[in-house]
């Protein structure tokens, strides 16, 4: 048999590391396998529920990556689609989580909903559960300084830049991943050579526009670095937005590469200077914040 708990789990918060780690501990004490079920894609992507406003903190692979670090045995994604969506509770219960996938027990958060009555209790979920022959437990709210943890605060702080405190209720530093691109190279032309990512998911939330102090993460090697998010008012490149980062102490071609970059902190917002020599004085201050930050 098999201790579970079901959800998006998007940005696999302190929150939901407290469901994890209960699942984990129930696992230990019955001797059972452990396993988070999750959807993809969002179920608000499928049902057009204010869809294009639908970003993420964390795509399918990393949310793979820190749940199956966490300790669980099994990560099982339940393709969401409209036909799953009308499944009762009792149905989604009985029918996948105690017939499919052989689930003794399960783990839920204090505002789990489960099947498509979305103002279903948690005290009536544990009740259809026993109905339906699983133990059902729930973990109390977790909150940081007095604040309810959630994916949603969570990018809420993201898009005002406070990376610091988005940060401490992850558990984790926010990252986006892509691939080096080539830019139009004004960073060259400044002095300080940036790597241009294209993300793989599109759909990942981007810190409001500005400079960051960064971990990049290449070829499985860190460095420290500033990142720049944000439209390049100085230099007139037009209406689209960038992800630049200049990586401190580093010179090599890495065109077509996979990045990873770690928000760390924010340095200040994104603003148009009067020429390019006061833009190069304030980079290379904003070089040496980083450089010199604690967080690394």
């Amino acid at each position: 048999m098999v201790v579970a708990a079901t959800g998006f789990f998007d940005g696999v918060h302190i929150g939901h590391m407290a469901i994890i780690n209960q699942v984990l501990e129930i696992a230990k004490i019955k001797k059972e396998k452990s396993a988070i079920i999750t959807f993809w894609p969002h179920p608000r992507a499928i049902l057009q529920q204010d869809a294009y406003k639908l970003r993420l903190l964390t795509d399918i692979e990393e949310k793979k990556r820190l749940i199956l670090a966490a300790g669980i045995d099994e990560f099982i994604v339940i393709p969401f689609s409209r036909e799953f969506s009308k499944l009762s509770a009792k149905e989604f219960l009985s029918d996948f989580l105690k017939d499919k996938y052989g689930i003794a027990d399960l783990v839920i958060g204090y505002d789990h909903t489960i099947g498509n009555d979305r103002t279903i209790t948690q005290d009536r979920i544990i009740q259809i559960a026993k109905e339906v022959g699983i133990t059902a437990v729930k973990v109390k709210e977790v909150s940081n300084d007095g604040m309810c943890v959630s994916s949603t605060k969570i990018r809420e702080h993201i898009l005002e830049g406070d990376i610091k405190l988005a940060n401490k209720m992850l558990g984790h530093n926010y990252s986006l991943n892509g691939v080096v691109v080539v830019g139009n190279r004004i960073g060259h032309t400044l002095g300080f050579p940036t790597a241009n990512m294209k993300l793989y998911e599109p759909l990942k939330i981007l810190p409001s526009n500005g400079v960051y102090v960064v971990s990049v993460q290449i070829q499985g090697k860190k460095y420290k670095g500033v990142c720049n998010i944000g439209l390049r008012p100085t230099v007139n490149m037009g209406n689209e937005k960038t992800i630049e980062t200049h990586i401190l102490d580093f010179n090599e071609d890495i065109y077509g590469l996979d990045i990873k970059i770690d928000f760390l902190d924010k340095i200040r917002d994104e603003k148009k200077f009067a020429d390019r020599e006061k833009l190069k004085k304030r980079i290379s201050k904003d070089k040496e914040i980083a450089a010199n930050s604690s967080l690394y």
